[in-house]
C-alpha cells in the first residue's frame, strides 16, 4: 500500500532521517513511536508531500487515497456538519455537478456513483462521527467560525475519519479530546479496516488499535511486530542482548589486550601480539 525508499532529511545541519526503508502492506495498522524531536511528524509531513525528503522516494499503490488532519479548515458560516460532507471531494463534485447538468447521460452516470459510495447515507455517517468527538447535534448546525481551536481540531480530525482514506495518518489524535470521545475514537479505529499508521504518546490507543510498531530513533526506523507492550518487551531484551555481547566484546578485548601489554616487547611473541592487536581492532 505504501512504500518508502531511501528517505533521507536533513534541517537546520542536523539529520532528521538517514536512508529509512519500510514496506506497510494494505490493512496494516502501525505506530509509530520514538523520543520527541525524533522527526515522527516530520516523516508524516514527507509522506503526505507537505514536505519534500532530500533523498528517497514515497510510493503510494496506484488509485489508494491517502487523508490526515488538515489545519485548513474554513473559517465562515459553514455549519460543522457540511464541513464535514464537504470532505469528501468526489460527492461535493458530483452533487454540485448534479444540480446544474442538462446531459442525460451524465445524470444518469452521477446518480449510479453517487449510489456506489453512499452518498445519500453521508449525512448520517458524518453526523455519527461528530457526535462520537462530542458534538451535539445542535452543535453540529452550528457555523465552524463560532469554535474555538481545540474544538476546530475535532472538527478536521472527524473530517478525515469520514472521508475514509485507504491509508490513515494521525499525528496525537487524543490531544483535543476527552474520555468519552478518546473511547469512542479507540472503538472507530479498531473497526477501521484500511491501512492506519498512528502517532500517539497513550499507550492505551496504540495497544488497542495497532499491531506493528515503527520506532524511529538515531536516524533510523526499526519494525515490530505486535502491540506497544510487546514492541517494549522485545525492545528491552533488545537491548540487554546487546548489553550482554558488548560486555562479552570488553572482556574477550580486555583479554587479548592483557597478552599484547605482556609480551609486545618480547621478539619471540611480537607476531602474535601483533595479531592480538588486529582482533582487538575488529571488535571496535
Amino acid at each position: 500500500m505504501l512504500s518508502l525508499q531511501g528517505i533521507s532529511y536533513r534541517v537546520g545541519g542536523r539529520t532528521l532521517l538517514d536512508n529509512v526503508s519500510v514496506n506497510i502492506p494494505a490493512g496494516r495498522r502501525v505506530g509509530l513511536v520514538g523520543p520527541n524531536g525524533a522527526g515522527k511528524s516530520t516523516l508524516f509531513k514527507i509522506i503526505s508531500g507537505d514536505l519534500a525528503a532530500d533523498g528517497g522516494a514515497v510510493t503510494l499503490i496506484k488509485g489508494a487515497s491517502l487523508g490526515m488532519v488538515r489545519q485548513d479548515l474554513p473559517d465562515d458560516e459553514t455549519s460543522i456538519l457540511d464541513v464535514v460532507l464537504n470532505s469528501d471531494i468526489e460527492r461535493t463534485a458530483l452533487m454540485k455537478e448534479a444540480e446544474t447538468t442538462e446531459d442525460i447521460d451524465r445524470i444518469g452516470y452521477i446518480y449510479d456513483r453517487l449510489n456506489e459510495i453512499g452518498a445519500y447515507d453521508a449525512p448520517s455517517r458524518a453526523a455519527a462521527i461528530l457526535a462520537g468527538l462530542g458534538f451535539s447535534e445542535a452543535a453540529q448546525n452550528e457555523p465552524i467560525s463560532s469554535f474555538s481551536g481545540g474544538w476546530r481540531a475535532r472538527v478536521a480530525l472527524a473530517s478525515v475519519l469520514f472521508s475514509q482514506p485507504n491509508v490513515l495518518l494521525l499525528d496525537e489524535p487524543t490531544n483535543h479530546l476527552d474520555f468519552e470521545s478518546m473511547v469512542w475514537l479507540e472503538n472507530f479505529l479498531m473497526r477501521y479496516r484500511e491501512t492506519l499508521i498512528i502517532i500517539s504518546h497513550d499507550r492505551d490507543i496504540l495497544n488497542k488499535t495497532v499491531d506493528h510498531i515503527l520506532h524511529l530513533e538515531n536516524q533510523k526506523l526499526t519494525q515490530y511486530t505486535g502491540n506497544y507492550d510487546q514492541f517494549e518487551r522485545r525492545r528491552a531484551e533488545k537491548l540487554m542482548n546487546q548489553q550482554v555481547l558488548h560486555e562479552k566484546q570488553m572482556a574477550q578485548k580486555a583479554h587479548l589486550m592483557k597478552f599484547v601489554d605482556r609480551f609486545r616487547a618480547t621478539a619471540s611473541k611480537a607476531r602474535q601480539a601483533q595479531s592480538r592487536l588486529k582482533a582487538i581492532e575488529r571488535i571496535n
